[in-house]
């Protein structure tokens, strides 16, 4: 009877193509036929993005990270084919990483990860937004100086007059 159920669950999933909201049950986006992920307005949150001591040399295309191969100039990187720098400036988050582990504290499983928007991807990653009509919407701040404890690699997208995004 188990292996019933968790089949006919198995089978939803898979046939299913939901959106991820997060934070609240509306979102930013007016239209969500094209959003996997979404956050509410003005929460003074941010996504973290993992951070590397090493870039990885073929990762999967439209990898997202916190470059800090060297911790006085760490920079958010995107990955299409070639490493692209997002930021524009050198971040030192050299006391942020001071309390990170060096090596991982639990290993993980091959191929462990999570997928939204698809039942499986060849990407390697964490978590994985895997589809080729919808996308991200990040959390959108009015000022990050609003944003009470931010963290090394976080991510969000600015909605001011003149910020810089």
């Amino acid at each position: 009877m188990k292996k019933i159920i968790a089949g006919f669950f198995l089978g939803i999933t898979t046939l299913s193509s939901a959106q991820i909201t997060i934070g609240d049950t509306t979102g930013t986006a007016t239209v969500k036929t094209s959003v996997l992920l979404d956050f509410p307005p003005n929460q003074n949150k941010g996504i973290i993005l993992p951070y590397v001591r090493t870039l990885p040399t073929t990762p999967t295309e439209g990898t997202l990270i916190l470059d800090a191969t060297d911790a006085t100039k760490a920079r958010v990187k995107y990955y299409n084919g070639a490493w692209i720098d997002l930021s524009g400036q050198d971040a030192d988050v050299t006391t942020a990483l001071s309390t990170q582990p060096t090596v991982a504290q639990v290993a993980e499983a091959a191929g462990e990860k999570t997928i939204i928007g698809a039942a499986s991807s060849t990407a390697n990653g964490v978590l994985v937004l895997e589809s080729t009509t919808k996308s991200m919407v990040l959390p959108i701040v009015e000022d990050v100086r609003n944003i009470p404890s931010p963290a090394a690699g976080m991510m969000v997208y600015v909605n001011k007059a003149g910020a810089n995004v």
